[in-house]
Formats: structure tokens, C-alpha cells, sequence
């Protein structure tokens, strides 16, 4: 089947850096497009095509109302739509409009991405699982900041284990929240990221926002809040057990982490890997699972992650191999001959 699209602006940035943009709808939706003009025509399966046409025509409505794409929003928008089928591009776009975020107005740029938002408003926990940069705790904290201005919640506590990412910091010098500040910096960048510094300022005064450590959880009933549990693949089963059990009446809790970076001393079990297994199945928690192709950070990180899964994929099975070998033989050793002893 044949069909085209009229495109009279916004081409460059349709096809992207290298034609990286319209590549990806050809081999998402396997069809060929050919640049007659003004026209893009597009060739395939009648349906594919058909996907491919409603794509175009949304993209170049929204040019004409006058939308904006830069090249790596575009092509997180494209991903999406050509991976799932139930999803409109105009309104993946305009999605992230439709919630009050601040100062920041996001969407989802990955099928995950938009699994999470739709988890974090149906379910009262949800844990979040995957590498770095797939927006785990920065959509969190978005929507924690929309909850708060919503008024649908009237505190946000951010939590996250204090501890070192294979360094030994010692004594650091300061009060007792200067002092674990630099393990919650990820979760003031997302905040000032998402208000206006005075505002955050404010609301930290006045504990309406509250960034702590896991250990200053314990004992409290939190109700009326949105909890972020944040690198929770550094909590020990106690810690993770005792931070899930703070939800209070009209709370939501997410939990962020990623299981392939657990910096725990030897010995001691991931409470994030143990909650995996105990809460599967639990009525009202929701898990996603994000993988490289939700990184939206630098190309770069994408690879980078997909390497690494690759190279502990390669060790795992040269690991596997070597212990075969090195298994020692069912059958019984020959006897040793000792040469006969003097008197």
C-alpha cells in the first residue's frame, strides 16, 4: 500500500540528525518513505502505513499550531508511538501539559515512562526498577510536586539510604544534615529543577518538603504524604520492610532503584531484590520495569548501559563455563601409590 503526507514545515526537524527520526519510524513501523517535494510518501503493510500516515499528520498539525520539537524529544515521542500502538502522538505530546509540574512541563518520552506516570496515579506504591537515566526518580519527584500543588497531598518526604557508592567519605564536617546532604543532592537538583528555588527554600523550612535519610523514618506514620524511597537497591531487607510499612492513610509511596549498582557491604541482601519477590502479587502495588531503551539522558549513557549488560552477560556465562570444568568428576580417584617406606 501507498499513501503520502503533505509536509510544508518542520521537515528538518521530522527527520532529525542524520535522518535518525524518520529511520526509526521506517523501521519501527516497516514501511520505506521517500521526499517528493513537500510530500512524504510512505510505502508498506496497509496497516503499518496507515500508523505511519496518523503519526505524520499529528506531527505536522502540531507544527502548525505552533509546537516546537528539538531532535531528542522528537525522537523519545517517536519511540513510543511506534513501539505502542494505543498511543497518539498528539496526545503524548500534549500529555504532559495536562499536569501541573511546577515550573516544568514534561511528558513521557518511553512506553515505561508513560507505564510509571499511569502506575504512580492508580496505585498507592509503586516500585520502579532499572538503569541510570531512565527518569525513575525525576518523574517521581514530578509527580510528588504535582500532588503537592494539587493539594491531593500536604508533605513530600524524599528518603534515600546513606551510603557510599564505593568511597569512604570519613567524617564530614557540619551539622548533622550537612553532613548527609550529599547523599540526597540527586533529589534537591530534581526539586529545584521543578520550583523556584525561594518556593523549595520555603517549603524545606517548613517541612511541607522533607529530605532525610532512610534511618530517620523509622517510628513515624506518615498520612497525607507522597514518599519517594530513592536508590533503594542500598537498603538492607530491615530498612526496606521498615520504610514500606510508614504509609499512612491518603499517602503514596515510590520506590526507585537499580539492582545491577547495589553498593551494600558483602553479605548484606538488597531489601529492593527481597521486596521484588515478597510484594509480587500484592494487590494495589504496581512494578515497572525500565531497560536501556528508556535511558533520556546522552545517547552515550544509552550504550554505555547496553554495553555493560552485555560484557555481565558475556562474564555470567564465562563464569557458568568455568565452573562445569572445574566441577570435580563423579568418579572415584585412582589410588595413590606411595613409595614404601624405610625402617
Amino acid at each position: 500500500m501507498k499513501s503520502s503526507v503533505q509536509i510544508s514545515r518542520g521537515i528538518e526537524s521530522l527527520f532529525g540528525t542524520r535522518d535518525e527520526n524518520i529511520r526509526l519510524i521506517e523501521s519501527g513501523l516497516k514501511v520505506n518513505t521517500q521526499l517528493i517535494d513537500n510530500l512524504l510518501e510512505i510505502e508498506g503493510e496497509a496497516e503499518a502505513v496507515s500508523r505511519a500516515e496518523t503519526i505524520l499528520e499529528d506531527y505536522v498539525a502540531l507544527v502548525r499550531e505552533g509546537h516546537v520539537f528539538n531532535n531528542g524529544d522528537l525522537n523519545s515521542y517517536l519511540r513510543v508511538v511506534t513501539e505502542d500502538p494505543e498511543v497518539s502522538f498528539r496526545a503524548l505530546v500534549q500529555s504532559g501539559r495536562q499536569r501541573n509540574f511546577g515550573k516544568k512541563m514534561l511528558a513521557p518520552k518511553t512506553p515505561n515512562q508513560r507505564r510509571y506516570l499511569e502506575a504512580i496515579e492508580r496505585n498507592d506504591l509503586v516500585l520502579g526498577v532499572g538503569p541510570a537515566g531512565t527518569g525513575k526518580t525525576y518523574l517521581a519527584v514530578a509527580m510528588a510536586v504535582s500532588a503537592l500543588l494539587s493539594k491531593r497531598v500536604s508533605r513530600i518526604i524524599l528518603t534515600r539510604p546513606a551510603v557510599e557508592a564505593g568511597e569512604r567519605l570519613g567524617f564530614l564536617p557540619g551539622t548533622l544534615q550537612e553532613k548527609v546532604d550529599p547523599y540526597l543532592r540527586p533529589l534537591y537538583d530534581a526539586l529545584f529543577d521543578m520550583m523556584e528555588s525561594e518556593k523549595v527554600d520555603k517549603l524545606l523550612e517548613r517541612n511541607t518538603i522533607e529530605v532525610a535519610p532512610i534511618a530517620f523514618m523509622r517510628g513515624r506514620t506518615l498520612n497525607d504524604s507522597f514518599i519517594i524511597l530513592d536508590e533503594a537497591q542500598n537498603s538492607t531487607t530491615e530498612q526496606m520492610k521498615m520504610v514500606l510499612t510508614r504509609t499512612g492513610f491518603n499517602s503514596k509511596m515510590v520506590v526507585n532503584g537499580d539492582i545491577t549498582q547495589i553498593d551494600l557491604p558483602p553479605g548484606k541482601r538488597s531489601g529492593l531484590i527481597d521486596a521484588l519477590e515478597v510484594l509480587r502479587g500484592v494487590e494495589g502495588i504496581s512494578f515497572v520495569q525500565f531497560d536501556e531503551r528508556d535511558v533520556v539522558r546522552h545517547n552515550l549513557v544509552q550504550r554505555i548501559v547496553k554495553a555493560y549488560e552485555r560484557y555481565n552477560e558475556a562474564v555470567g556465562a564465562g563464569r557458568q563455563l568455568s565452573l562445569k570444568l572445574t566441577e570435580p568428576s563423579a568418579e572415584p580417584a585412582p589410588d595413590t601409590c606411595l613409595p614404601p617406606t624405610t625402617t
